[in-house]
Formats: C-alpha cells, sequence, structure tokens
C-alpha cells in the first residue's frame, strides 16, 4: 500500500506496486549425473520468495526457480497416493511440477470513483508444495538376465571396461552394473550401454531373493540377453527367467533378446551347448567364455546388431 507524495501534490493517489511471482520448483535432467546420492540429506526444495512491490507503482522482483538436477531414467511419483507423475528420460528435459505463488497486488489497482484512497492491497498467493520419490530406473542398451551365480559379473567385465565383483557365489551383485561396449572396429557406429542386475530366482516376481528390488532396470533396456550357466544347464532355466519377468512387466515378453551360453570352457566336451541350441531352435544363442574369451568378438556383432534393428 502506496501513495503518491511529490512537492506540490497533497494528494497524488494510490501508487502500490504488484509482488512478484514465487520462484518455481523446476526438475531437469542432466545427462552427466548417474545417481540421485546428491538429493541425500535435502530436507526440502523451496522456490524464492518474490520481492515487495514498492511506491511508484514499481513491479516487485520475481523469486528465482529452483532447479533440481537428476540423471536420465528418473522416475518421479507421489508420496501420498503413490501414483507416478512423471517418467523423464532424455538430457535437457525439463519439468515445472510445483509453481510459485501469483504475487500480490497494489493498491493502485482498487482505486475507483468512489474509493481514491485505498488503504489495502492484495496479498500474494502461497506456492504450490508436494512430496516426491524419486526414483532411479537404469537406461541401457541390453539388460543381462540370468540365475545367481550365471556368468553375468564376468561377461559385463569381459565385454566393458566395468569392473564388477565376481566371485564363486550366489548374489554376487547386489546392485544394477553398467558397461559400455565399446566395437572398436568391429561394428560401425555407436557404442552398447549393458545393464547387469543381480541375479533371478524363481518367485522373484513376487519377492523371493533379492526380488523386484532391482527389475524396474531392466524395463529400461532395448533388448534382453538371457545367461545359462552351461556347467548346470537344466532346459527349464529359459522359461522360469521368461515367465519371471513377464510376471513383474508383460511388455518384458515382447522384448528382442538372445540366449547366451557361458563358462564355455567348463563344458569340455561340447554337450551342454549343443544340448542348449537343441532346447532352444527358435533362439538366437551365442556360447562364450569369458575366462577364456571364446566366442566374445561374435558377441559384440550380435549384441551391436541386436539393438539396432
Amino acid at each position: 500500500m502506496s501513495f503518491r507524495r511529490e512537492k506540490y501534490i497533497e494528494r497524488g493517489g494510490p501508487d502500490g506496486g504488484d509482488g512478484g511471482r514465487g520462484g518455481d520448483v523446476v526438475f531437469e535432467v542432466r545427462r552427466n549425473l548417474k545417481t540421485l546420492v546428491h538429493l541425500q540429506g535435502r530436507v526440502a526444495f523451496r522456490g524464492e520468495n518474490g520481492a515487495s512491490g514498492t511506491g511508484r507503482r514499481r513491479h516487485g522482483r520475481d523469486g528465482a526457480p529452483i532447479v533440481i538436477p537428476i540423471p536420465p531414467g528418473t522416475t518421479l511419483f507421489d508420496q501420498a497416493s503413490g501414483a507416478q507423475v512423471a517418467d523423464l528420460v532424455e538430457a535437457g528435459e525439463r519439468l515445472v511440477y510445483v509453481q510459485g505463488g501469483r504475487g500480490g497486488r497494489g493498491n493502485w489497482h482498487f482505486r475507483t470513483s468512489t474509493r481514491q484512497a485505498p488503504r489495502f492491497a492484495q496479498p500474494g498467493e502461497e506456492g504450490g508444495s508436494a512430496i516426491l520419490v524419486a526414483e532411479l530406473r537404469t537406461i541401457a542398451d541390453v539388460g543381462l538376465v540370468g540365475l545367481p551365480n550365471a556368468g553375468k559379473s564376468s561377461l559385463l567385465a569381459a565385454l566393458t571396461a566395468a569392473t564388477p565383483r565376481v566371485a564363486a557365489y550366489a548374489f554376487t551383485t547386489t546392485v544394477p552394473q553398467l558397461g559400455v561396449m565399446r566395437f572398436g572396429g568391429l561394428l560401425d557406429g555407436g557404442d552398447v550401454l549393458i545393464a547387469d542386475i543381480p541375479g533371478l530366482i524363481e518367485g522373484a516376481s513376487r519377492g523371493v531373493g533379492l526380488g523386484t528390488r532391482f527389475l524396474d532396470h531392466i524395463t529400461r533396456t532395448q533388448a534382453l540377453a538371457f545367461l545359462i550357466d552351461l556347467s548346470a544347464f537344466e532346459p527349464e532355466i529359459l522359461g522360469m527367467l521368461a515367465h519371471e519377468l513377464a510376471s513383474f512387466d508383460a511388455d518384458l515378453a515382447t522384448r528382442r533378446r538372445i540366449v547366451i551360453g557361458t563358462k564355455q570352457d567348463l563344458d569340455v566336451a561340447g554337450e551342454s551347448a549343443s544340448r542348449l541350441q537343441s532346447a532352444y531352435p527358435d533362439e538366437q544363442t551365442c556360447i562364450v567364455s569369458a575366462a577364456t574369451g571364446h566366442g566374445l568378438d561374435d558377441l559384440r556383432r550380435v549384441l551391436g546388431a541386436l539393438v539396432r534393428t
């Protein structure tokens, strides 16, 4: 609320300016981010308050927005309802989810022929608020799927520069691992991003073992690679793995896929490799050994073609 006061003008009338808008809360996808760890410990993100209007009908400055950087593949959920509110994948993508409040109006707006000196102004509005849960789902070209200790981590290390933990016991991998497979002249054009998730066991879609905790990451992949240990091959393994994925997300049943027989070095006579190829005649198969390098060059070509078809 303000009135014009100048020399020789005793009653200049109302001249209160408007207040500025509050700053928005904006999510922005940054390509250089890989995790959500930078958000840990933050209680709240708040846009800047708008500045108050002043005399001579001067408008207050709008509040600056608060920009929350997130990595590609971040999904936002409403905490109260659990409903998904956004799925942010592309680098540079921005989402204004909470808007700042409207600025108030100065008393200059409320002058009339019968009310020439209004002694009130309109207050600004409160900004919006929300409590959200951010979940990162890995974006990869190929997802490695298999039983615990099927050789997924060893294969990831052999194909890429990733250094996952490798050991001779189940559930060595407890968090998703990523690696970039570089072609180096084997195939023209681009690299392939490979994701290794913890091993699946029967009932994983219902929470058995590590359960569905990491299956969300598989939903981002273009293609699936089912890894089967040749030293412990059973024809039912592929059907069980496919069933668990389809039970979690029916769309996974439609993804392009390849079956990879691992640990060829332990299948000296090649009997298990022959059984695997006979058991799945309609599947594209590769036989490899991460230890000796057998079949890795062919697998690189196949994976490169798989994500580009």
